[in-house]
């Protein structure tokens, strides 16, 4: 366990393609069901201050506790998902913790020298940053905030995934409109 945030939560993978990620991850892995949204809705994106519009498309799963995001960019607005990918790199990307106290963390972080890269919301009271500091690929820091829509759906993934006989891999986000 991180002794600065907890467990380590989610790992992400950038990838060139999703459905075939997904394949592989329930077929070679044992890894699902997946769920997956070809749009995901960020609100407030923003990339070194500056806000774009991204289109991402995302999958999660669950194994054990740990959950596994794939990530497909879609468009060729500024995101830390382009930088890696642009510098030739394809696979873990990031770390996520999850936070139900983001305001407290976030500052935690700030005070430790940690500074904000890319940002944004996904639902209500689903932020999300992600920190410019590294030392090597893969080792990016996401902090997501796991309140409301967000962390009902993060829920529902890794009960899903419990017992899953592999059946129905493939499974639609479920709506993150509601409260």
């Amino acid at each position: 366990m991180s002794n600065l945030l907890g467990p380590i939560r989610q790992l992400g993978y950038v990838v060139d393609d999703i459905e075939a990620g997904m394949k592989h991850w329930s077929e070679v892995m044992g890894v699902g069901p997946w769920f997956y949204n070809p749009r995901v809705p960020i609100e407030d994106y923003t990339y070194d201050g500056e806000r774009y519009e991204p289109h991402n498309s995302v999958a999660l799963a669950n194994s054990g506790e740990m959950q596994v995001e794939l990530i497909q960019i879609r468009n060729d607005v500024p995101s830390m998902y382009r930088d890696f990918r642009d510098k030739g790199l394809r696979g873990l990307q990031h770390i996520a913790f999850w936070t139900t106290d983001f305001e407290a963390d976030l500052d935690m972080m700030l005070g430790r020298g940690f500074t904000v890269k890319m940002s944004g919301c996904v639902g209500k009271n689903g932020r999300f940053v992600y920190f410019a500091e590294q030392d090597h690929p893969g080792s990016c820091i996401e902090l997501s905030e796991v309140l409301g829509p967000k962390g009902k759906m993060f829920d529902l993934i890794r009960a899903s995934s419990v017992d899953w006989d592999g059946s129905d891999p493939v499974r639609p986000f479920p709506d993150l409109s509601a409260s």
